[in-house]
């Protein structure tokens, strides 16, 4: 059914109209012409099926996704490779179970970043990402990338006590101690 819709696009079709219309002409095919198939190899109605699907494959988007999100580049890829030389069970199980790890890595570790103001506003920014956000004297602001949960909390509890020993140590350098820590749950 997938191939279909997809010729069907590749064709232009764009409303209801047109998925109506091409039920007609398969119909049409498979009450007429079904005998004549009959006799076809397999690999030639394969074939047709590919080249029917080479139309949806968009390089751009790959090459988009691999330069945004390289383990979602390797997810797609599994799913690719998966069912390209595998089964489509296969390749789409795969991908799923990776995705899932995915999110559980992304609870179970998830990002803290140290915010700082961007001059002349009361935002706070990532300082690596914003190189002109200037970091509060004496204050560290970290923002936690999830929810606190009981998976992640002894993470959380580590990371953040290194990044208030780290900046303990910066605000000694200066002299100066560290008054404040500042923690931004709201997430990402």
């Amino acid at each position: 059914p997938f191939s279909k819709s997809a010729v069907n696009f590749d064709a232009g079709g764009k409303t209801p109209m047109s998925n109506v219309v091409m039920s007609v002409c398969i119909l049409l095919v498979l009450l007429f012409l079904a005998p004549l198939f009959k006799y076809t190899p397999l690999v030639a109605l394969s074939s047709i099926i590919v080249v029917a699907m080479i139309g949806l494959i968009k390089v751009k988007e790959f090459i988009r996704l691999y330069r945004v999100d390289k383990f979602d580049f390797c997810i797609c890829m599994v799913a690719f490779v998966g069912v390209v030389f595998f089964t489509m069970v296969i390749g789409l199980s795969a991908s799923v179970g990776l995705s899932v790890l995915r999110a559980l890595l992304y609870v179970a570790r998830p990002a803290t970043v140290k915010l700082g103001n961007i001059t002349g506003t009361e935002v706070f920014r990532d300082v690596k990402q914003y190189p002109h956000a200037k970091s509060v004297p004496n204050i560290l602001v970290l923002q936690l990338g999830s929810p606190i949960y009981f998976v992640n909390a002894g993470y959380l509890r580590e990371r953040i006590l290194r990044w208030v020993e780290d900046e303990e140590h910066i605000c000694k350098g200066h002299g100066q101690d560290l008054q404040c820590l500042v923690l931004d749950l709201g997430g990402n």
